[in-house]
């Protein structure tokens, strides 16, 4: 399986040129899943917190084509990361580091960008896309990598006090751990405090709350309601919990 992750939105055309590339690559592969294409826009901070708590839901041996590349055409790294049994490529811009920082074992490789025949802005079509279909298929080229003994950026394994992401719903997802957080806590939005509930009915119609979603991160929420609308959240927004 390949698992397509990136800020190219659902609607425009570079999301269909990828997955054109991964089909002519690895066209015996026909699962190629797209988890989200509505990642905030240059942000690999916030992404590489999202797809920590995602990637953990697919199987071993996926490769995940994970794509938030504000830095693409310069120096940055482009990678290819092995992590508990799983693979990932993308830029070497803190994206995969997270995952890198929790698992129990990860190896990495930095990946020969060719000279001509690619877009200086496109990577993800013409770098990152041919790689993760090699993978998939079992073919990659030795000659393509070259051994990494970690990643050049390292956000490290802990938690963000941060909206990551705003879902369909309006809920904000943040990059807080909710085994971490007690239900005694309240989350201050300003000066607002946030209680915990278990699902949405446990609070009133136009009230809001924090909850653990289906990931196990710490996400804010209205009764049917948009938290991001009526509690002015956004990715990026810092998250204070308080007693």
């Amino acid at each position: 399986m390949i698992v397509v992750f990136t800020d190219f939105g659902a609607n425009d055309i570079y999301t269909a040129q990828v997955q054109g590339r991964l089909h002519e690559i690895a066209p015996q592969h026909p699962v190629i899943v797209s988890a989200l294409h509505s990642v905030p826009d240059y942000q690999p901070r916030s992404a590489a917190h999202l797809l920590a708590a995602l990637h953990g839901h697919f199987a071993r041996d996926t490769v995940f084509l994970a794509v938030v590349d504000p830095g693409v055409g310069t120096e940055r790294g482009a990678v290819v990361m092995q992590a508990d049994e799983q693979w990932f490529v993308g830029p070497d811009n803190g994206l995969l580091s997270v995952i890198a920082g929790r698992a129990r074992r990860a190896a990495f490789w930095r990946i020969r960008i060719p000279a001509e025949g690619i877009s200086a802005s496109f990577h993800g079509r013409d770098v990152f896309a041919p790689v993760a279909g090699q993978i998939a298929t079992g073919i990659l080229c030795p000659s393509t990598l070259d051994s990494l003994p970690a990643l050049e950026v390292q956000l490290g394994p802990d938690d963000l006090a941060e909206v990551i992401f705003i879902d369909h719903f309006g809920n904000a997802i943040t990059g807080l751990r909710a085994d971490a957080v007690a239900p005694d806590k309240g989350i201050d939005v300003s000066g607002r405090r946030i209680r915990h509930a278990r699902v949405f009915s446990e609070v009133a119609q136009g009230e809001p709350c924090w909850y653990r979603n289906s990931m196990g991160l710490v996400e804010i929420a209205v009764n049917c309601g948009r938290a991001a609308d009526e509690l002015g959240l956004a990715a990026g927004h810092p998250i204070h919990l308080i007693d």
